[in-house]
């Protein structure tokens, strides 16, 4: 495997990817208490807020952004001490193990375990158990899904507050739906990148990313059983205006199926989990940005999560493209519209 890699130049990709992406060590915070931990073998980095409290704060569960294959503590400090002051919450920021050197389910594995030892623990942080969220974006926002979901149907654990999703990827049964057809080629996530990352995610390589674009990947019946969640009619109308037209799959590919069917899990591609699931989930927060092929996903799961009764605050970025959150003030940049998408989320931890 990691022959094929090297061939392909991924690796090096990869590695040199991880390195423009890691971030600079920030000095101390006037503000905050910041310690790297351990929470069940995984490494977390714990935020508290160094004023006393009259009881016990918000706890967050941050899981990074990145395609599951890039992102670390580092890359996400500024976001995470950003949380944390505004908030005045604990935020647990957690480095899950990264692809394509670590399989699914590897990373959800990470953040789930990181997650119910947080759970379990949360007196020691000064946490209230009625007040936990998850929170992630891009590929963070698909694990803060799936471990919601998983969280969901346990008794044995304080119930989740909430979840915030930040621009998720939520299902790789379809590429070309009207936000990937409009964006494939908007900086910082092309369409070929969503669907390579995905396929590094689930196999370590993307062998078959061609057909996957295509949508070959998935048998017709499946295709039917998922389209009452998964299908451009469940998009508002007014996000279609910008070209789009229909799409029709190639033929469906056996063999490729067979490497790919583990996309049909919902600790995967949350959007694809029963109406059981989704309707005991916690009140939701999603953010979604008008320039990013994910949009579709983010705008999909709004739709399953109101017509299960969920309560929805959906915040959109109309000039905010995929990527925007994590670079809040990134080496000098920063963009309005992420700074606002950033103070959304604030005043949505500050109202639970």
């Amino acid at each position: 495997q990691g022959r094929i890699l090297e061939k392909t130049g991924l690796c090096s990709q990869i590695t040199f990817g991880r390195y423009v992406r890691q971030g600079r060590k920030l000095g101390l915070d006037p503000k905050l208490f910041i310690q790297d931990l351990q929470f069940n073998k995984v490494p977390v980095r714990v935020y508290q807020p160094k004023a006393t409290s009259d009881g016990p704060r918000r706890g967050i569960l941050f899981f990074h952004g990145g395609g599951w294959v890039f992102g670390s503590l580092d890359t996400y400090e500024k976001v995470c001490r950003y949380l944390s002051r505004e908030s005045d919450s604990v935020v647990v920021s957690v480095q899950y193990r990264l692809a394509p050197e670590h399989k699914y389910p590897a990373a959800y594995e990470d953040c789930l375990n990181a997650t119910q030892h947080f759970l379990q623990h949360l007196e020691h942080y000064g946490v209230d158990p009625a007040r936990v969220i998850v929170c992630g974006d891009s590929a963070g926002g698909n694990l803060a899904a799936a471990v919601s979901q998983t969280l969901a149907g346990s008794s044995d654990l304080p119930k989740l507050r909430a979840q915030i999703l930040i621009y998720p990827g939520l299902q790789a049964l379809d590429f070309n739906l009207p936000s990937y057809q409009q964006n494939r080629g908007v900086p910082l996530l092309f369409r070929e990148r969503a669907a390579f990352f995905a396929l590094l995610y689930l196999n370590g390589d993307a062998l078959h990313m061609q057909e996957v674009l295509e949508g070959s990947h998935i048998p017709p019946d499946l295709r039917l059983k998922y389209r009452k969640w998964v299908s451009p009619d469940n998009i508002p109308e007014e996000f279609k205006v910008r070209g789009v037209k229909p799409f029709t799959p190639t033929d469906f590919i056996a063999e490729v199926y067979e490497t790919v069917k583990r996309f049909c899990e919902p600790n995967l591609c949350p959007l694809l989990a029963e109406d059981s699931v989704v309707h005991q989930l916690p009140e939701s927060f999603i953010l979604t940005c008008e320039y990013d092929v994910l949009r579709d996903d983010g705008l999909l799961y709004k739709k399953r999560l109101e017509d299960n009764g969920v309560r929805v605050t959906w915040y959109h970025l109309e000039d905010g493209f995929h990527g925007i959150i994590s670079l809040y003030d990134y080496c000098g940049f920063s963009f309005p519209s992420g700074k606002r998408g950033l103070d959304s989320i604030v005043s949505f931890l500050k109202s639970l």
